[in-house]
């Protein structure tokens, strides 16, 4: 699939037709995430779940911070 790349201001964008909308579950105002992939990109959606479980991660993470240094050791 081909998209053109247009003029947005001072920056520039493409418009994604809606099947790929639809594929990555994503409506406006989401989040995309590009990341290198091989020769190109890979385009992705942000996931809620996955967001969730590193809040509480990162929360455990901090509440026990010293412990897990200790295990480190």
């Amino acid at each position: 699939m081909e998209l053109k790349v247009r003029k947005i201001g001072n920056s520039y964008g493409v418009i994604l037709p809606a099947e790929v909308l639809k594929a990555l579950q994503v409506k406006e105002g989401g989040v995309l995430t590009l990341l290198p992939h091989g020769n190109g990109f890979q385009l992705s959606a942000e996931d809620a779940e996955f967001d969730e479980q590193m809040a509480v991660a990162r929360s455990l993470i901090t509440r026990y911070s010293a412990t897990l240094r200790e295990l480190a050791k």
